[in-house]
Formats: structure tokens, C-alpha cells, sequence
């Protein structure tokens, strides 16, 4: 069976960056780590309908900064900024720091990995045809500039007796090179006949030339 890395893993510190940014000892480490998980899991669920692919936590002098990537930034900041003081709120409490959210608008939601990925297994939980929500994920991908789309969806499709797996690739998908820009995305349809796993990898170009490395890194050396 071949094995897979993920392409964001193998590409740390080249060419992707940490989701979380800041240093801890021994002792903080894991508390750290469980505390940004579970503020992710709850944006993730408080904001379901504002299109969240991202949120990059950093933690500069006991304060926490959050950026939150949406495609749909009004509904995070809500009517005069109601909602996201409200959401600032609830995740200082959970962090027991000030924290400062911001939002960032991602422009082009069809070649966002993840939102692509969302995308299809809503349209697989409205017993849209596999295939033809495949096609159209990768037809405006290549359309809004994607250099290469590749789509596995797994599970019991089409509600057939026995799992089995579906791909669908157009363009140029190096999921071995570096210095490939690869957004890699993974959500889960939730149909009546069991889970179907949805994994979208978008190629958006080469990164050449020297990068300048995240802080952690330079720090370390």
C-alpha cells in the first residue's frame, strides 16, 4: 500500500508556516497545544457558516493573537463588530489571556484547499452525485488560476454495499517536490450510508528563490 506525508507536514519551514506560533517549556507545552486545539475546534463550530479555513494562533508576552481566514468576513465581525467582541470574549476566557482577533478575507474561496473540501462534502450530504461535484470543484479551480487539482473522495458512494475510493485529477500535482505551493484540505461527509473522507491538494505554483524562514526556525539555528 503506498503511504502518504502530509503535504503541509513535509513542507514546515520551507515553504508553510506553523498554524502556531510561540515557545513553552516542559511544563506549558501540552497545555498549550490542548488549549489552542480546542480554541480551533470551537471557532471552527462557532463559526460553521462564515467559511473558516484557517486559524493561526500566536502568543507574544501572556496575550494570544488569533487570525481568523474566512472567506465570508462579515458574518465573523457581525453587525458594528457585535459578534467578534463577543467571540473575543468567550476565547479569552478559554486561553485565561487578552486576546486580539483579527480577520483576514480569503479572496479566492475555490482554490482554498480546505473550503473545496467543504464544499464537496456538503454537496455529497444533499446526495449530489460525486462525480459531477468533483468536476465542478476542479473546473473553477483551473478557471480562478489552480495550476494543477487532484480530489479523492472515499467511502460508500453512491451508497454502494462496499467502500471504495475516487479520484479526479486535471493539471500538474507534485506531491513530492518542496518547493511546490500544494493547499491541502480534508473534510468528511456525513450521508446516511456512513462517512465519506474528502481530500483536495491545489498546486498553485513553484516558490523559488530563498524564503525567509518563520522566526522559530532562524531561532533555533
Amino acid at each position: 500500500m503506498g503511504q502518504k506525508v502530509h503535504p503541509t507536514g513535509i513542507r514546515l519551514g520551507i515553504v508553510k508556516e506553523w498554524s502556531s506560533k510561540w515557545y513553552a517549556g516542559t511544563k506549558d507545552f501540552a497545555n498549550y497545544l490542548n488549549n489552542d486545539l480546542k480554541v480551533r475546534r470551537f471557532i471552527q463550530k462557532k463559526l460553521a457558516q462564515a467559511s473558516v479555513s484557517e486559524v493561526r494562533i500566536e502568543r507574544p508576552a501572556r496575550n494570544a493573537r488569533i487570525t481568523i481566514h474566512t472567506a465570508r468576513p462579515g458574518i465573523v465581525i457581525g453587525k458594528k463588530g457585535e459578534d467578534i467582541d463577543a467571540l473575543r470574549k468567550e476565547v479569552s476566557q478559554m486561553m485565561g489571556v487578552p486576546v486580539h482577533i483579527s480577520v483576514e478575507e480569503i479572496r479566492k474561496p475555490e482554490i482554498d484547499g480546505y473550503l473545496v473540501a467543504v464544499s464537496i462534502a456538503q454537496q455529497l450530504e444533499k446526495r449530489i452525485m460525486f462525480r459531477r461535484a468533483m468536476k465542478r470543484a476542479v473546473g473553477n479551480a483551473m478557471r480562478l488560476g489552480a495550476q494543477g487539482i487532484r480530489i479523492n473522495v472515499s467511502g460508500r458512494l453512491n451508497g454502494a454495499e462496499i467502500a471504495r475510493m475516487e479520484w479526479y485529477r486535471e493539471g500538474r500535482v507534485p506531491l513530492h517536490t518542496l518547493r511546490a505551493n500544494i493547499d491541502y484540505g480534508f473534510a468528511e461527509a456525513l450521508t446516511t450510508y456512513g462517512v465519506i473522507g474528502v481530500k483536495v491538494w491545489i498546486f498553485k505554483g513553484e516558490i523559488l528563490g530563498k524564503q525567509p524562514l518563520p522566526e522559530s526556525v532562524e531561532a533555533s539555528k
